[in-house]
């Protein structure tokens, strides 16, 4: 019991500071400015990990290195110390393979909760500087979607279309994680 809560503490310790990290990266990538409540929050739990980066890993044409490394390297320490709170001395040649795949699902569920935070906020329809923010992040992923999925009585489904091949991914994943890891 201990160590599942253990282990649920890390996962969100590290989702929230790895998912952050990931969203700067996105930011950036898309050039969405931080000059709004979420930019600041980023900054605000990732500086600390990211800045000390960027003094050693340049950016890669739009690409913010120190924030890819950085979430990599969250999710290496949490899968880091879940491998010593297990007892186990052995088989930590694994464990970069796992963080890989943290990363990745840390990339699927941040995607999930995003299109999920733009359905609400669409729905309620907020002005505000947070919706503008996340419609920058969402436009560029669901613009695909969009293309090939039409209105339907004025409402749009390409998110729902986006969720449902999110939680595919996910599966597949999983399915590649447990396939390597035997």
């Amino acid at each position: 019991m201990a160590y599942q809560i253990l282990s649920f503490l890390l996962d969100v310790i590290a989702g929230l500071f790895g998912g952050a990290c990931l969203l700067r990266l996105y930011m950036q990538y898309q050039r969405i400015g931080f000059n709004n409540p979420i930019g600041r929050f980023v900054f605000a739990l990732t500086d600390w990990i990211v800045l000390p980066l960027r003094k050693v890993l340049p950016a890669i044409g739009k690409v913010d290195t120190s924030s890819l490394v950085a979430v990599y390297l969250i999710e290496l320490a949490q899968f880091g110390l879940l491998w010593l709170l297990m007892g186990r001395m052995g088989g930590l040649e694994m464990l970069p393979v796992l963080a890989i795949f943290g990363v990745l699902r840390l990339v699927i569920s941040g995607l999930i909760g995003l299109m999920i935070l733009y359905a609400v906020l669409s729905w309620v329809q907020a002005d505000s500087p947070m919706a503008d923010v996340i419609d920058k992040l969402c436009a560029p992923l669901l613009r695909p979607w969009r293309k090939l999925i039409p209105l339907v009585g004025g409402i749009d489904l390409s998110p729902l279309a986006f969720l449902v091949a999110l939680q595919i991914a996910a599966i597949v994943l999983g399915y590649l994680q447990a396939a390597v890891l035997r």
